[in-house]
């Protein structure tokens, strides 16, 4: 029988990562994922692992890549202002091609901000925020327990596809307290890596780089690198969609998603046609479920704690086949369901009035 626990959030994060074999982990503290890295450094060494508390976020990123490079199954976690001090170490995993967990539990910004919970990262994580071409895949858990089963994922993800896997958070998922099913432990030895480096012992050399001088080389590196992105963009979409059959949709991520579909309810006990569309993965961005609602759809809400970045995605996936209107709420304010059933019936009430105009009608339509 599986073992249920009341956790954090942060907790469960890493105690599903101990569980998926993780026994390296690098970072440093920062509030509000700071119990993370507490929960790391008290049951990691017990069950066999590495943690350092780097002196700092720089530190502890370039550390996540020499453990990678060995072959180890290792994470790292911070919040928005100690992961743009790792972006630059991000873009050599990536370019390295090297596999690891970064945990994101999303802070207000910019600039150091406030502690609250927030979405505003969206940008940093999905459309590469350090130097380069490259993509990280991006998982969104709206639960405590989604947070714990996402993290096996993270780490499976990672390593079939050498290639960072981010858990974006926030601060409320982070510091909420729920019922989690913990997953079984698995063997904390890493798969067999043959590319992963062993030092001097003998054998064949093995290089691990992402520094390729010759434009010709390096333009083949990225083409390979942009083969292996289409790949698992292909294959690796996730998302929840809930009352497939309706008229409208909201659109949320993470926490927010869960008050979303308080207010899908709210609005469907008022008579409205209202689903949900839940991204799971950030990116790759699920564009199949907008096509599966597509042909009925009227029109979308995206709702994030931020200005709106997540809202650019949901346009390019919809490509004005239906307008899309955007709820934000911002410096860590969280939004209620009545705000969005509100915004719903504004929307609903537009396109009933309607017209050859609605796209622009509604483009700017947050606050």
């Amino acid at each position: 029988m599986a073992e249920r626990k009341l956790m954090k959030g942060s907790h469960a994060l890493a105690e599903a990562a101990l569980r998926a074999g993780c026994r390296y982990y690098f970072g440093y503290p920062i509030t509000p994922q700071t119990e993370l890295s507490e929960y790391m450094a008290r049951e990691l060494p017990a069950r066999g692992g590495v943690f350092i508390q780097a002196e700092s976020e720089v530190a502890a990123i370039n550390m996540v890549y020499g453990a990678a490079g060995a072959g180890g199954r290792v994470m790292t976690s911070s919040s928005g202002p100690g992961v743009s001090l790792k972006q630059e170490g991000i873009s050599y995993l990536c370019g390295s091609e090297l596999p690891c967990v970064i945990i994101n539990i999303m802070r207000g910004g910019p600039g150091l901000g406030n502690i609250m919970p927030s979405q505003s990262d969206y940008f940093q994580a999905v459309k590469g925020g350090g130097h380069g071409d490259y993509r990280l895949i991006v998982l969104a858990p709206s639960t405590v327990q989604e947070a714990a089963d996402l993290m096996r994922l993270a780490f499976e993800l990672s390593e079939r596809y050498r290639n960072p896997a981010m858990v974006l958070g926030d601060g409320m998922l982070g510091q909420m307290m729920e019922p989690v099913e913990l997953p079984p432990e698995v063997a904390p030895a890493p798969p067999e890596r043959p590319w992963a480096t062993r030092g001097t012992g003998g054998g064949e050399p093995r290089v691990i780089t992402s520094i390729y001088l010759e434009p010709e080389v390096l333009e083949e590196h990225n083409r390979r690198l942009q083969a292996k992105y289409a790949e698992i963009e292909a294959r690796e979409a996730r998302w929840e969609l809930l009352e497939p059959e309706s008229d409208f949709f909201l659109v949320a991520y993470g926490t927010v998603a869960r008050i979303a579909r308080s207010a899908m309810k709210l609005a469907r006990g008022r008579g409205l046609s209202v689903g949900l569309l839940r991204p799971i993965t950030l990116w790759p961005f699920p564009r199949r479920a907008f096509e599966q609602v597509l042909p009925h759809a009227r029109a979308f809400l995206t709702v994030e704690m931020s200005s709106g970045q997540m809202v650019e995605d949901v346009r390019l996936a919809v490509d004005g086949r239906a307008p899309v209107a955007f709820h934000g709420r911002l410096g860590g304010v969280v939004p209620e369901p009545e705000e969005i059933v509100a915004r719903l019936e504004e929307l609903a009430g537009k396109v009933e009035d309607g017209g050859v105009h609605r796209v622009a009608t509604f483009e700017h339509a947050g606050r």
